[in-house]
């Protein structure tokens, strides 16, 4: 069944839409703004905190790359009047940075400045690695401008650890994840049991700093690490949060952080691009399209 599941996964998409959408609804906060900011509000109540992503990147005009800020402009306003725990998470190719480096920078700065005016949390998504660097110097330059930045860096770059110690401050908030990209054994680890352990390294550097580690992950055997090395270095609980992908299953172990006293933080991407990101999800987890099918004989 696993080899049918993954043979199927690689023409998902000639498949009609409509069959992906029971299982889009489960990860995807809906298509508009209202939807999610719905969702939001009732991860609030159960506890969790929130990061908002309009979905999409790569943008083909500056026109589309300013509509976009837009709506970012309006989510982050719409986050702070209805009073919700949430940031904002961006992709800087969705804002333009892919067809004008001037243009993806004088739209991220013009979100940290609308960040900072209604106090809501900006994070800048990492995207593939020609995009590395210059994700991390407009994060230097947005922080500049309002403390409540942050950024993503991924542990199967070899370069990863010392972009720790580049980046170490105070006013440092890195979400760390694992990556998800295709990139070359020549600048990222291939082997899941060696990114993992550099996800540990990288958690602890972060620990070792000054800054907020955000640690994003499903991996449970990966959660049980991480977990060991905050009680062993007695880590205060303000100095990190965890992290993880809405509607992704964890039995109750985002509620056994939560009785820690750990922050539990959920990414809740929504937006017209839903489709693109539930084949995503299908290629990551292969299995599930079984229920996919099954659905499809419903309807």
């Amino acid at each position: 069944m696993s080899l049918l599941n993954s043979s199927i996964a690689a023409l998902m998409h000639l498949a009609p839409k409509w069959l992906f959408r029971p299982f889009a609804n489960s990860y995807v906060a809906g298509e508009s703004i209202d939807s999610a900011l719905k969702v939001v509000k009732i991860l609030n109540e159960k506890g969790f905190s929130a990061t908002m992503d309009i979905l999409g990147e790569n943008v083909n005009s500056e026109k589309e790359a300013t509509l976009i800020t837009n709506q970012y402009t309006h989510l982050i306003q719409q986050i702070s009047q209805a009073e919700l725990d949430s940031t904002i998470s961006v992709k800087l190719t969705h804002l333009g940075l892919g067809i004008d480096p001037i243009l993806g920078e004088k739209n991220i700065l013009k979100l940290a400045q609308v960040g900072k005016e209604f106090h809501v949390g900006v994070t800048i998504d990492m995207e593939n690695s020609p995009y590395t660097t210059t994700t991390f110097n407009m994060y230097e330059k947005a922080l500049s401008i309002f403390n409540g930045m942050g950024t993503v860096i991924q542990a199967y770059l070899h370069r990863s650890l010392e972009d720790i110690q580049k980046l170490n401050a105070p006013l440092l908030n890195l979400r760390i994840c694992k990556g998800i990209y295709r990139e070359s054994s020549d600048i990222a680890i291939q082997d899941r049991n060696a990114i993992n352990d550099n996800y540990v390294e990288m958690a602890r550097a972060m620990f070792n700093g000054t800054g907020y580690a955000c640690l994003a992950t499903h991996d449970l055997d990966l959660l049980d690490r991480l977990e060991l090395l905050i009680e062993d270095e007695n880590i205060s609980s303000d100095r990190f949060e965890f992290q993880v992908l809405y509607g992704v299953p964890m039995g109750d172990r985002l509620e056994r952080l939560k009785t820690k006293g750990y922050k539990v933080r959920v990414y809740v991407p929504f937006g017209e691009a839903w489709f693109e990101y539930a084949i995503r999800r299908l290629k990551e987890n292969p299995t599930i399209i079984s229920y996919v099918i099954k659905n499809m004989f419903r309807k």
